[in-house]
């Protein structure tokens, strides 16, 4: 399932610069830029109490967003932003503009379910995960909230591969590594599978 998207009010900046960046933040403003779709770079701000909001609200630089500015919607999504190194404030965002076809390259978190029904897990077995985003490039209407991996049969020693994950049509992953491991069930401290053989 997508992430819900959101709008945001923006307005027009008239100058650039730093000096300019800075005494929008001191009006209580966020300085971003709308970049692509071969269109020439809109240099916008943003009201900081609702960019701040969405950020901290996960899945930022997944989430389609529109952006309302000098009477027209444009869709974005975030493709970086920058903090203070000190206040950890939101101090500039980069959007990229989207269409209905825009492929996007994105990392989204890897969720583990059916925990609790684990064969391993029940065994004691803890669950590893070795990747915790996977890169993918989707559509940007299509982007995941997370990528799920069913670990019900999984056993201690068992694991998932990259190429065991099965996505939804129009998703592929970026493979910098062949067939990496995304997560695996190790066995407990002194585990030992003759320890639980009963003697014959």
């Amino acid at each position: 399932m997508s992430r819900q998207s959101y709008e945001l009010e923006a307005v027009v900046r008239e100058r650039v610069g730093k000096g300019a960046a800075r005494a929008l933040r001191l009006e209580g403003r966020v300085p971003a830029v709308i970049y692509g779709d071969k269109k020439p770079p809109l240099a916008i701000s943003l009201p900081y109490k609702e960019a701040d909001k969405r950020l901290r609200a996960g899945g930022f630089l997944t989430t389609v967003a529109t952006i309302a500015v000098g009477g027209e919607k444009i869709r974005v999504i975030p493709k970086d932003f920058h903090l203070h190194v000190v206040k950890d404030t939101l101090t500039h965002v980069d959007f990229l503009r989207i269409s209905d076809e825009t492929i996007v390259t994105v990392f989204v978190p890897v969720h583990a379910v059916n925990q609790e029904k684990s064969v391993g897990m029940k065994r004691g077995g803890a669950l590893s995960i070795v990747h915790h985003e996977i890169e993918l490039q989707v559509r940007a209407d299509s982007i995941p909230e997370a990528v799920e991996v069913d670990v019900t049969e999984l056993n201690i020693g068992d694991s998932v591969h990259i190429e065991d994950v099965k996505f939804a049509a129009g998703i592929k992953p970026v493979i910098h590594e062949k067939n990496y491991t995304v997560l695996s069930i190790t066995a407990p401290v002194g585990f030992s599978e003759a320890a639980e053989t009963p003697a014959a």
